[in-house]
């Protein structure tokens, strides 16, 4: 029996309506919502991911400014930069576009946007309060995952969840959430010997490597929840491209109990917790004033 399909897309359509209703009430007490993206270079690529971004943010109300800069620009320059937005009452959520040129260094750069406008939750601060089980705002991919997860009514305090992959953004943050769930969690990484051991006794399998099919049907147990966070284009015999997650989907759905598409999974999840974590953090600066 097939694996019933967790439409991300239909839930990120109803955070949306919650988050333009939080954006309203703001608006209404003067408090408007202002996130202010940094953009480092210019590539096709990213002006239209910052292009969709704006418009997401304008469908929910969300003021929107995207600051450019050239790739030559400087560290400490960027940094200045970063400290006005964080002094600035008017911009109540800051996020800087990656990847950055590369003699600039990323992570320090992200420690230096305030931990209230983190909207990325991207500051070692805001995965710090992750760990210590008092999260203030975590990262979007993470936050997408967990949801996802909620919205089967799957229990997952208890429950042994595997996350195969490591990364700073998404591994890492995903296993700290699935913990603070209070589940029972294993980390695979590059140095895992064998995944497959952990995965086939999972209840709850969270992929995000960026490997396309790099986990199919027989490496996962019945009845599980999947979650694809992978995003890979590939090119097909005849050459058209498409999107594949790193789910070997149409095995995978096979054996699980529950599983994301890609695309129309995590993706716009993802989106929608970005739109969310940023009037969390109006609410708090609000509180806070």
């Amino acid at each position: 029996m097939s694996a019933q399909i967790i439409d991300g897309s239909a839930l990120a359509g109803k955070m949306k309506l919650e988050v333009t209703d939080q954006v309203k009430a703001l608006v209404a007490r003067g408090k408007p919502v202002h996130l202010t993206a940094l953009l480092v270079g210019s590539t096709p690529a990213g002006e239209l991911y910052a292009q969709r971004q704006g418009e997401a943010c304008r469908a929910v109300g969300i003021n929107y400014q995207l600051l450019k800069y050239p790739a030559e620009i400087a560290q400490r320059e960027l940094k200045r930069e970063i400290r006005r937005l964080n002094v600035d009452p008017s911009v109540t959520g800051i996020m800087m576009h990656l990847p950055l040129p590369g003699h600039l260094d990323h992570p320090r750069l992200q420690y230096e946007i305030d931990v209230v406008k983190d909207v990325e939750g991207v500051n070692p601060a805001n995965i710090g309060y992750v760990v210590y089980g008092h999260t203030l705002i975590a990262p979007c991919t993470a936050l997408a995952v967990i949801e996802l997860i909620k919205s089967t009514g799957v229990e997952i305090a208890g429950a042994e969840a595997v996350v195969v992959g490591a990364s700073e953004i998404a591994g890492k943050p995903i296993a700290l959430l699935l913990a603070e769930q209070m589940a029972t969690v294993t980390l695979c990484h590059i140095k895992t010997r064998d995944v497959s051991v952990h995965t086939r006794r999972a209840d709850i399998v969270v992929v995000a490597v960026g490997k396309p099919h790099l986990l199919n049907g027989t490496q996962i147990k019945e009845g599980s929840v999947v979650i694809d966070v992978g995003i890979n284009r590939v090119t097909a015999a005849d050459g058209t491209k498409r999107t594949v997650g790193d789910v070997e989907f149409e095995s995978a759905r096979e054996k699980a109990g529950l599983i994301t598409p890609v695309p129309g999974g995590v993706g716009p999840m993802t989106v929608a917790m970005l739109l969310r974590n940023t009037v969390r953090s109006a609410l708090i600066l609000e509180s806070a004033s």
